[in-house]
């Protein structure tokens, strides 16, 4: 996929302030830093954004890397947006999880908003239309 003239791929882990800023600025629920600080180097795959050299957007893969991955962070800032930058970032993603899931690999996700539409076209299903399955989540 091209991407538009200045923006390019990192796929390194996003710094902590980065995660929190991307998260905060684009609407996602915020995580503490602390939160942040512990889980991102756990991250399997990640995928930033970048703009002139900042990142305004980021995708990440999380999970067992055996049975279980999921797709998060999906975001990009709001400046930047329908420029086809999120379904960029989702490629990448995916280009990860064919090279490195297994088969019987699980990937699952949260779609916020109309956030399904983009996924759908990566071949994503709502489990209520193809296992009978409702997703449940917990806060602590």
């Amino acid at each position: 996929m091209t991407l538009p003239e200045g923006y390019s791929i990192s796929t390194s882990i996003p710094s902590v302030d980065t995660y929190v800023a991307l998260r905060t600025k684009s609407g996602l629920t915020p995580f503490a830093r602390e939160a942040s600080a512990r889980g991102l180097p756990n991250s399997l795959f990640c995928v930033q954004m970048m703009h002139d050299g900042e990142a305004i957007g980021m995708g990440r893969i999380t999970g067992d890397n055996g049975c279980f991955f999921l797709v998060t962070d999906i975001c990009v800032l709001p400046a930047h947006r329908n420029r086809g930058l999120a379904k960029a970032i989702m490629a990448e993603l995916m280009k990860w999880l064919r090279a490195n899931a297994p088969k019987t690999g699980f990937v699952g996700l949260n779609a916020d908003g109309r956030a399904n539409e983009l996924y759908r076209q990566f071949g994503f299903k709502s489990t209520e239309e193809e296992i009978d399955s409702v997703g449940m989540f917990m806060v602590m």
